[in-house]
């Protein structure tokens, strides 16, 4: 039986990636700070610290595969965490996995490796550019990938567009909300940039794949049905049937107010948010169909309905904190005064 391992298993994707293994027919251990209220029986559990060696030497002893998805979210809004915990973490982790002799590592990255790229589609070799601490930290810890595949383990890299799926919460936490009450919701200016999303399900297929592929290599991985952010919203409004609606805002001055209400802590943005939410972005993902045989099931409007029944099914629920910045809704903060104004503008 294989035995696998899931850094970061309590959290959004890496708690759906552990019933996926698990259905797969794996044994699964997990690592994390905390263990999930919802861990599957026989899932084994260390609790413990990435950067710890001690809980890391113990979490990878007699693992086959290691799916590597702990990061420090850009929400946290800590660069010292996100340089130790992503960076350090999984540079501790690599070793260790080497030591140990595992057999493939899988490491979760992120598209916030190429910030806002200067032309689309972006291909596997597109070179990242990233243009905030979060996506400076995700590429650094490619790096230690390539430096840990250069030195004999096999590491395979997979790069999300941005993850979306029934249960993902955190500022889509925020955006059903709105929504499930007939609030309008803003776009930058037109909305008429492309964005590109990847469904939690399609994702976890990917790993999966990546994982039984021998040989390093690194995955771009996005829906292949996608639109610009626009139709995306609007598609969820008429979904949603509630009166809200798609209304755009001035792009360069709501990034400005995004970005000073995050530094005062009042509004739950990170600056990846304000630098993409009006950009295109997305994937070119020939390469995982050819390499992989992957075929992603979702499209945007797709995801995003599913999403978005999950949320309602659940509202209740929602709001509480959990062990995982995705796994619960953010802290509107300041949005709710925001949500108030948008129920008083003129139709």
């Amino acid at each position: 039986m294989t035995r696998s391992l899931v850094t970061g298993g309590s959290g959004y994707f890496g708690s759906l990636l552990v019933r996926r293994l698990l259905a797969a027919g794996h044994a699964v251990r997990v690592l994390d700070l905390h263990a999930a209220d919802d861990r599957p029986s026989g899932v084994e559990m260390v609790i413990g610290d990435v950067r710890e060696r001690t809980s890391v030497a113990q979490a990878v002893e007699g693992v086959d595969l290691v799916f590597h998805n702990v990061a420090q979210v850009p929400l946290a809004r800590d660069d010292e965490l996100l340089r130790t915990v992503n960076v350090d973490g999984t540079q501790l982790l690599l070793a260790e996995a080497r030591r140990a002799g595992v057999a493939k590592v899988v490491h979760t990255s992120s598209s916030a490796v190429f910030g806002g790229p200067r032309s689309n589609p972006v291909l596997p070799t597109t070179v990242p550019s990233p243009a905030e601490a979060y996506g400076h930290a995700k590429l650094a810890a490619e790096w230690a990938c390539l430096d840990a595949t250069a030195h004999g383990l096999d590491v395979s890299i997979v790069r999300p567009r941005t993850i979306v799926g029934h249960g993902r919460l955190g500022i889509f936490g925020i955006l059903f909300d709105w929504i499930a009450d007939g609030v309008d919701v803003p776009v930058l200016g037109r909305g008429d940039n492309r964005y590109q999303f990847v469904h939690a399900d399609d994702l976890a297929e990917v790993c999966l794949l990546a994982a039984l592929r021998p040989g390093p290599m690194i995955v771009n991985a996005g829906t292949d049905r996608f639109g610009t952010m626009r139709e995306s919203l609007e598609s969820l409004c008429r979904h949603a049937g509630t009166g809200a609606r798609v209304r755009s805002l001035p792009a360069t001055a709501t990034s400005i107010a995004m970005r000073a209400a995050a530094s005062m802590g009042i509004a739950p943005f990170a600056p990846y948010h304000w630098i993409m939410y009006s950009k295109s972005m997305w994937f070119d993902i020939a390469h995982a169909r050819e390499a992989l045989g992957w075929q992603p099931r979702f499209s945007n409007d797709e995801m995003f309905a599913a999403s978005y029944d999950w949320f309602v099914a659940n509202r209740a629920h929602t709001a509480r904190d959990g062990v995982s910045h995705h796994r619960t809704t953010a802290k509107q903060g300041a949005l709710r005064a925001v949500k108030t104004a948008m129920r008083l503008l003129p139709g």
